[in-house]
Formats: structure tokens, C-alpha cells, sequence
């Protein structure tokens, strides 16, 4: 069941304990990022709506990383260590991953097919005239399943309509990555981070 998601191989997190002595803190979260980090943020949009039984699995890599950066016993409390690694939960990945796709969509930029599967509540046409029709917020169409709403048509919909107004209207996607880095840090870890 797991061999379609590239879950990064327990031996590498064991090697890099083993490593950890010879390379300082900063090459040792470049070689997490480069080695760990890159699998699963690839393709992690597929995963949105998934159940968190699924994700779970992830998540648990994604500590041990950073329990292998920061150099933590294993029975050590690893949100800190996300927080000071400035790293976000698996299911905020998700999102930012959604969020950074629709916003290529909303300055058009992404790719065709991406742009045609969703579109404005201005453009729909059950709303033409309504004050919402002049936002920047994206139309969800229905779905019947829980399966439906893990497609991109309804899952990237539900992402960007969530963020505050003030981010859709950003048009540099460095600013834009930034921003929404930190409302994403602000949702997971709380308002005192």
C-alpha cells in the first residue's frame, strides 16, 4: 500500500546518527532537507483530504528528522524542535503546497490544465451579481465522496479560500511563499510563535 509514497528508508536516518559527529547542526539539517525533506514534499498535494492515518506515517519521519538535526533522545518532546527548525507538520505542508499551486493559478502562472479545473465565484454562474463575485475566492464544486474532495478542483479551493484576504492579492510568489510560511506557522504552532 505505501510503495506509491517515497517514505525516505530508515537506515538513512540511523546513518545520519551515526554522522551526526562528524558534520556539525547546519550540514546536518542541509542533508536532512536535501535527502528526507525533498521526498515528502513531492507530489504532496495528492495527499491532501487524506485521513490522518495515512499522513501519520509521515509525520513520524518528518520527527525523526528533525530529532536527527537537533540531536534529541527519542523519548524528547519534537514539537520545539519543529519550531526551531522553522519547519511545518506534514498536514500544513499540504496546504502550502496547495495554497503556492492556486496562487500560480490566481497570477497565471500555473499550467493550462491546472487553470481550467478551477475557477472564480466570479466567473460562476450561479453568482454573478453578489459582492463575493469581485474577491479573490476561488468556486468548490460539489462532491458526493470524501473522494471527491481530495481532487485539486475542491481541495486547492479549500486551501486558498482559507488564507486571509490581504495574501491573494500578493503577485511576487517569493513574497507570497513568505507570508504564507508564516500564517501556516502562526495556524500549527499558535499565536505565541
Amino acid at each position: 500500500m505505501w510503495s506509491h509514497i517515497p517514505i525516505p528508508n530508515a537506515r538513512i536516518l540511523t546513518l545520519g546518527k551515526n554522522m551526526l559527529g562528524l558534520v556539525g547542526q547546519e550540514v546536518a539539517a542541509q542533508l536532512v532537507s536535501a535527502f528526507i525533506l525533498s521526498r515528502l514534499d513531492y507530489c504532496n498535494s495528492v495527499l491532501a483530504g487524506l485521513p490522518r492515518c495515512t499522513t501519520e506515517p509521515l509525520q513520524r519521519v518528518l520527527n525523526a528528522a528533525a530529532r536527527l538535526v537537533l540531536n534529541l533522545r527519542p523519548h524528547d518532546h519534537v514539537t520545539p524542535a519543529l519550531q526551531k527548525l522553522h519547519s511545518l507538520p506534514i498536514d500544513y505542508r499540504i496546504t502550502y503546497k496547495l495554497c503556492l499551486i492556486m496562487h500560480l493559478v490566481h497570477t497565471k502562472r500555473a499550467l493550462q490544465y491546472l487553470s481550467d479545473s478551477v475557477q472564480t465565484v466570479a466567473r460562476s454562474s450561479s453568482r454573478p451579481g453578489l459582492r463575493s463575485s469581485t474577491t479573490a475566492v476561488y468556486a468548490k464544486p460539489r462532491c458526493r465522496t470524501k473522494f471527491g474532495e481530495r481532487g485539486f478542483s475542491h481541495a486547492g479551493p479549500t486551501a486558498w479560500n482559507s488564507l486571509p484576504h490581504h495574501l491573494y492579492h500578493i503577485s511576487d510568489t517569493g513574497l507570497f511563499k513568505r507570508r504564507l510560511k508564516t500564517e501556516l506557522f502562526r495556524r500549527a504552532y499558535g499565536a505565541s510563535c
